[in-house]
């Protein structure tokens, strides 16, 4: 028998045991309490936007505005490819988990900067094709030992944090269909949260819930109805498909959650972002209109079962491409000097709104830039007072709308600061040109969006001083008053990225000249800046080692700064992950070569060929299923990964440019087969219009 000081010893002890392996090195024993108490243990960063309210503040004070100027570079890590990266840095228990384009999983030893183990899911190239806005991904998820990535090809996979090893793969989408995944997955309670993307391609979105041992689906919610004749998978569906019109779901209706979540553990809640419709152009997905619920929501979720709570819709009837899908932050404020629990988004279309977190009450919704697509958000019934001209869907007329289609505010991760009240937000002011398209191409036929971006771009470009010039800058916005309170604007005008606030009263982000820079959060001066050889877009996190604050942020995005050049062999736009301390004394490599651009060629271009119409259907198809890559007007921004095709030596005759587009030649290098999408015929219309640019 076993005396009580025996015992109670032997309870420490186990104690004892038990604490020190939920923290053993790269073990990433991550759990729900863990996250919840994020703040008791500040040094690490375990969930995308550090606490399930997705904040992005650390409470980390040792970097102050005093003397983030001795910041030095710790280490750096060489990523092997030349896609964009948007992933936030994963740090836990030792380990630094990150994820590359082509969904890729790398593991460092957060102290050291040694690659502890890598994963490639092994994704067909071709997939690519599929991927509306570059092969990227946001990030891992880390629980109970695991770290979770979706895959561009519709996976979600579970990896053992210390090894690397596959625990297991589940598909997660109709793979006959173009889904894609790039956001970062969410675990909650033990479920494994992924949304999915491809609304421009003729999908149907929702949200699904894994177990996070097994891999097992527990539920699923659909945020658009599907053909009513099939039956409705969840009750608030039924009602939903009273405000569509037409045979929507045939084209797939959209709303795909292709990035923002957050959760509130007090009110047991989980939040949702919803995407855009499928087609754009409502007059084609819904004609007669309606409000096409949910797309461009934020719909709340109990996380258990995935029933509905409540929803707010922010742009009813979308036709813009204005999503809803951007950073969710929940937060504790004094509204009207009532202390409110509120859910907060700056989506796409320009409006900031404040949401009563348990009811969904709009509180407030003012424009945080520019915009002409309403005049305002009417409080009483929380719609938008709509500007009717902007309709090209309903006018039948092309309009320059403001923001455009990649909107006022992308996915780029907003943070939040208690201490300052302040939002930051990268904002980049932009419009677009719209115009419905002559005839419609069905899902299965590229980018179904139903809008003319050929006949949009030549508005643009004729529209002289009627188009306002864009720009791009960090925004400081007060949520309680709705009013900007300071702004540090860009000398280029689409330097956007990912943000992250500190107790330290500083914002650290990238930017598109190749920078890394902090600035004071309440006044917004740049208190230090180091250049990195590549630009940036992904959010950076912070935390500690040896109890010594580091900040950390992945680099590289479509092509180089003006005027870099390529330091590293294992990508052409110099994509790493960086980490910065007091104590560093790393440096970035030296040039390797400069990465060639279309005025350094020696190139002369065919004659040009094709009549008008021929050459007109060439810009349409080239729009469609060309210049996502390789820019508008054949003109890519990443000229070492996405060829300047006015240049191109596979543009010289009918057989060379065919072999590319049709027969797939270049398959392996990423350049896929678009045998399916095109015939011949349009393969060589597009080579007419890239032979006519290339004349310009």
């Amino acid at each position: 028998m076993k005396s009580p000081l025996l015992t109670a010893m032997l309870g420490l002890a186990l104690t004892g045991t038990h604490a020190i392996a939920a923290n053993a090195p790269y073990s990433a024993q991550v759990d729900g309490e863990r996250i919840i108490n994020a703040n008791k243990e500040p040094g690490s960063w375990m969930s995308h936007g550090r606490t399930y309210d997705e904040q992005r503040y650390s409470p980390l004070s040792q970097i102050t505005t005093r003397n983030v100027a001795d910041l030095k570079l710790a280490w750096s890590a060489d990523i092997d490819t030349s896609r964009g990266q948007e992933a936030t840095p994963i740090v836990v228990d030792g380990a630094m988990y990150i994820t590359t384009a082509w969904s890729m999983v790398k593991a460092y030893d957060a102290k050291s900067g040694e690659l502890l183990w890598e994963f490639d899911p092994k994704v067909d190239r071709k997939k690519g094709v599929d991927a509306c806005c570059d092969v990227v991904n946001r990030g891992v998820a880390v629980w109970q030992g695991k770290a979770f990535v979706g895959t561009i090809d519709g996976r979600l996979i579970a990896l053992d944090s210390k090894t690397g090893k596959v625990l297991w793969d589940k598909i997660t989408v109709d793979t006959t269909k173009p889904y894609t995944i790039t956001g970062a997955p969410r675990v909650i309670k033990g479920k494994v949260l992924i949304g999915n993307g491809g609304a421009e391609l003729g999908v149907r979105g929702y949200v699904s819930a894994y177990d996070a041992n097994t891999g097992d689906l527990d539920w699923r919610f659909y945020t658009v109805p599907g053909n009513p004749d099939d039956g409705f998978e969840q009750p608030e569906l039924e009602e939903a498909a009273k405000t569509w019109n037409g045979e929507w779901w045939k084209e797939g209706g959209g709303g795909t959650v292709w990035d923002s979540m957050a959760y509130d553990p007090d009110l047991d809640t989980l939040y949702i972002g919803v995407g855009n419709g499928s087609p754009w152009n409502q007059a084609i997905r819904s004609p007669g209109g309606g409000d096409n619920l949910f797309l461009s929501s934020i719909v709340a979720l109990d996380p258990d079962d995935g029933k509905y709570k409540w929803h707010y819709q922010t742009t009813p009837g979308e036709t813009w491409d204005y999503t809803a899908t951007q950073h969710i932050v929940l937060a504790d404020l004094n509204v009207k000097g009532k202390q409110r629990r509120v859910v907060m988004q700056a989506p796409k279309n320009g409006f900031f709104y404040v949401l009563d977190a348990k009811s969904g009450e709009l509180l407030s919704a003012e424009p945080f830039a520019p915009l002409n697509w309403a005049t305002h958000v009417d409080l009483k019934t929380g719609r938008p007072v709509e500007n009717p001209e902007a309709r090209y869907d309903k006018t039948g007329k092309a309009a320059l709308v403001q923001p455009g289609p990649l909107g006022a505010h992308n996915w780029h991760p907003m943070a939040f600061n208690p201490e300052t009240g302040l939002m930051y937000i990268p904002v980049w002011e932009q419009v677009g040109g719209y115009a419905s398209v002559e005839k419609f191409e069905s899902s299965g036929k590229g980018w179904n969006t139903g809008t003319d971006f050929a006949k949009g771009a030549r508005m643009m470009m004729g529209g002289g001083k009627n188009v306002p010039k864009s720009k791009s800058y960090i925004l400081a916005w007060d949520p309680v008053a709705q009013k900007e309170v300071w702004r540090h604007e860009f000398s280029t005008t689409r330097s956007v990225a990912g943000i992250l606030s500190t107790a330290g009263n500083l914002i650290f982000q990238g930017d598109e000249l190749g920078n890394f820079s902090a600035y004071d959060a309440r006044t917004g001066e740049q208190r230090w800046t180091t250049p990195v050889q590549a630009k940036v877009v992904a959010a950076p996190s912070t935390f500690t080692i040896d109890g010594k604050q580091q900040v950390a942020v992945v680099v590289g995005a479509r092509g180089l700064p003006k005027g870099e050049k390529s330091t590293t062999d294992a990508s052409t736009n110099n994509s790493r992950v960086l980490v910065f301390n007091f104590d560093g004394g790393a440096q970035l490599p030296t040039d390797k070569g400069q990465v060639a651009t279309r005025a350094e060629a020696t190139f002369t271009p065919p004659e040009m060929f094709g009549g008008h119409e021929f050459i007109a259907q060439g810009e349409q198809s080239y729009a469609r299923f060309c210049s996502v890559c390789h820019g508008p007007q054949a003109v890519s921004a990443d000229p070492g990964t996405f060829p300047d095709l006015r240049s191109s030596p596979r543009i010289m005759t009918t057989d060379t440019w065919k072999a590319v587009v049709i027969d797939g030649v270049l398959a392996e290098k990423g350049m896929v087969s678009f045998k399916g999408q095109l015939t011949a015929e349009d393969a060589e219309a597009i080579r007419a219009y890239i032979v006519r640019e290339a004349h310009r």
